[in-house]
């Protein structure tokens, strides 16, 4: 007889959602689902919060917006078949958008019947491919023995900012095992996750090749008015102060693109986004660029609004730690492979400084454009008796919401409003576009509110991303996160009814009936309000100074008011024909 104590023993499930606690998760999100629901209340059993969705599109999109908030891991448990077959259009946008997010789906036994058994599966459903295809890496847990360490592996290739997906076949969280009983030493995930973070936080920041920064810092010295532009990259680095330091050294003008939105807030010579959501005083400054130098910024339609926002003639250095991302969408004349706060640093070092009078971008004259400049200017205000001029709607709520909050914005032709709301930075802004696909903000709100209590959360939404998410007005209420709903209503798919418009098409099949959606919020637990006139909308100052959530505004919105950027694609689908 063994002299050693009889080892624990205990289901799959429940050894996995030991492990995920074990990492610090101490917040989920998914559907329930009788594949994954014995996972799901052994973390409820161990304290862990379940925030139940009512789709799993939602879910999915949950954990990345938590993960973008908290910078945590983001999970979602989900089923398997139709529930991952539902999913699909969350986990593409989770993994497209770059958060550290673990999608777990239940999967078909291992098992297989016999041939003459019952059947079919009804769930049947080849996952794997499946979300390989949409290019989520993915992971089965094939055995019980070996299933925590691949729990292990899935989270450990979420580092640092990625999306993988773990399956458990039903037999496998079944089975009983020993809780040391696994196939290779790192079997604890929390050892494993510990190696990646360990590996990851030693490596010293990338830095450039001193060819290509030799060369960099030729353009840059022989430029008089360069244009830095930091993207999402630059702001992950912690590029900022780095950056407007050499920004105050060459003379350049600063800009952002929309992921890095409010990155140069109050510096003196901030430029704003650039492309499709640039203003006029910032466009006034990029146009007289004679080089222009991007960081950690892909360059995409939007950043570049097809092209013409950066000056032809200018040279262009892209600085990237990823070398596939740079010449990708836009040219690239000189290229740094590197950290983007390293880069920076060694440009200024490399670099003479300068007098003010070799730095005309930053004359008195521009610090007091920019300065002076007034969003409110841009438009005429087009109201109707029953409507409001987006952007003046959102001009005025940014004065009335508080300043400390977080913006996570659904996609559409409502858009257009998101130059006209400020933020402090951009870990304070999350927008939703990366499928390019509306309905996705919803879930990616909640899910930042709850990685990011200590302020309120506005989600800004059209009628159409809401009715397609209408059931999470009670996810809302149900689970007590604080949300704002800011709902642009235009009665209408407006992006498809201006497409339609521009094409001399008839649009009455992208619009829809005026629903009055502030009774359907209150019925389900908010607080609600149906808002036509500036009038109205300042009369709820008080509920919007210190907002206690959930609240939903259903904005009546003058549906002609165009999208610039709607405008932009049309304009180069005619100069490509």
């Amino acid at each position: 007889m063994s002299s050693h104590p009889a080892a624990h023993r205990a289901p799959v499930y429940e050894q996995l959602a030991a492990d995920l606690q074990r990492q610090g998760v101490d917040t989920v999100f998914g559907l329930m689902s009788d594949d994954t629901a014995l996972f799901v209340t052994a973390l409820d059993g161990l304290g862990v919060r379940f925030v139940a969705a009512r789709h799993e599109n939602t879910a999915c999109v949950m954990a990345d917006g938590y993960a973008a908030a908290s910078g945590r891991l983001g999970v979602a448990i989900l089923g398997r078949g139709p529930a991952t077959a539902n999913a699909l259009h969350g986990a593409v946008t989770a993994n497209r958008s770059g958060n550290r997010v673990l999608l777990v789906f239940g999967y078909a036994s291992t098992v297989r019947p016999p041939p003459n058994g019952l059947g079919p599966d009804g769930k049947a459903l080849d996952a794997p491919a499946v979300l390989q295809a949409a290019g989520i890496r993915c992971f089965v847990a094939s055995d019980a023995a070996g299933a925590r360490r691949t729990l292990a592996r899935a989270v450990a290739a979420t580092w640092p900012h990625a999306c993988a997906a773990l399956l458990l076949p039903t037999d496998v969280q079944f089975s009983p095992c020993d809780e040391a009983d696994q196939t290779a030493p790192l079997a604890d995930a929390t050892t494993v996750l510990s190696t990646a973070l360990s590996t990851a936080l030693s490596t010293a920041p990338l830095r450039p090749r001193p060819a290509a920064l030799a060369a960099a810092a030729a353009l840059l010295a022989q430029s008089r008015a360069p244009l830095i532009i930091a993207g999402l990259g630059a702001h992950r680095a912690g590029a900022r102060d780095a950056l407007q330091a050499l920004a105050d050294q060459t003379g350049a003008v600063l800009a952002t693109t929309l992921k890095a939105k409010d990155m140069f807030h109050g510096h003196p010579f901030n430029g704003g986004l650039i492309g499709s959501f640039s203003h006029a005083a910032g466009r006034r400054l990029f146009d007289q660029a004679d080089c222009v130098i991007a960081f950690g910024a892909g360059l995409n339609q939007r950043t570049t609004s097809y092209g013409t926002a950066l000056p032809a003639a200018a040279p262009l250095i892209q600085v990237d730690a990823v070398r596939a991302n740079i010449g990708r969408w836009c040219h690239a004349d000189v290229a740094l492979v590197a950290d983007a706060r390293e880069a920076a640093q060694q440009l200024a070092a490399a670099l003479p400084v300068r007098a003010a009078a070799d730095k005309p971008l930053h004359s008195d004259a521009h610090r007091q454009l920019l300065a002076g400049h007034d969003l409110a200017r841009e438009f005429t205000p087009a109201h109707t008796p029953r409507t409001l001029d987006p952007r003046a709607l959102a001009l005025t709520l940014d004065g009335l919401l508080p300043a400390d909050r977080n913006t996570v914005y659904d996609t559409g032709n409502f858009l257009q409003v998101l130059p006209y709301l400020s933020g402090l930075s951009p870990s304070h802004t999350k927008t939703s576009h990366d499928f390019s696909s509306i309905g996705m903000g919803f879930g990616t709100a909640l899910g930042f509110a709850c990685g990011a209590p200590q302020r309120p959360t506005v989600f800004v939404t059209g009628d159409g991303s809401l009715l397609m998410n209408l059931g999470e007005l009670e996810t809302t209420a149900r689970e007590d996160i604080p949300l704002v709903i800011v709902l642009l209503n235009d009665c209408a798919y407006g992006a498809e009814l201006h497409y339609l418009k521009m094409r001399d098409a008839p649009v009455a099949r992208s619009q829809f009936v005026d629903i009055d959606f502030a009774p359907i919020a209150q019925a389900l637990g908010f607080q609600a309000a149906t808002v036509r006139t500036l009038d109205e909308l300042a009369a709820l100052a008080p509920l919007l100074r210190e907002p206690q959530g959930p609240i939903l505004l259903d904005c009546k919105i003058n549906g002609a008011v165009m999208a610039p950027f709607l405008l932009e694609t049309v304009e180069h689908e005619r100069r490509r024909r």
